[in-house]
């Protein structure tokens, strides 16, 4: 069987516990710092004035090019931790440097606005 493809959270959203846990996630956001021995990434996004931080597992996508301040795109499942925080487990975790970022967070609005719509529709 295969996972679900996921869906695009702001990272914003998902620091913020707004992801249900288990659910296939899609975010960004640029790698601020790489734990090696702990098989760790720290995602960073800058939304409004706030700095916002995700925690990855990268133990299914190593060995990976960690390129510190470089755009990052991470798909995979979101786990509670006991310290009742967050680290989403990555299934595929790509560096997308030069990727322009306002038009990716608009197609995220956009496409939410079009799903929104379809499901009233059926």
């Amino acid at each position: 069987m295969r996972p679900r493809p996921g869906i695009y959270y702001f990272p914003w959203e998902v620091s913020a516990g707004q992801v249900p846990e288990g659910d296939a996630l899609r975010t960004f956001g640029r790698l601020c710092s790489y734990d090696l021995t702990q098989s760790r990434v720290t995602l960073t996004a800058q939304h409004r004035s706030d700095q916002h931080q995700i925690l990855v597992c990268t133990k299914l996508v190593e060995p990976f090019q960690a390129q510190i301040g470089s755009l990052y795109t991470v798909l995979g499942e979101l786990e509670r931790q006991e310290d009742g925080g967050s680290v989403v487990k990555a299934r595929v975790l790509t560096c997308v440097e030069g990727m322009n970022l306002p038009l990716l967070e608009q197609a995220i609005r956009e496409q939410r606005l079009y799903l929104q719509e379809r499901d009233r529709g059926q």
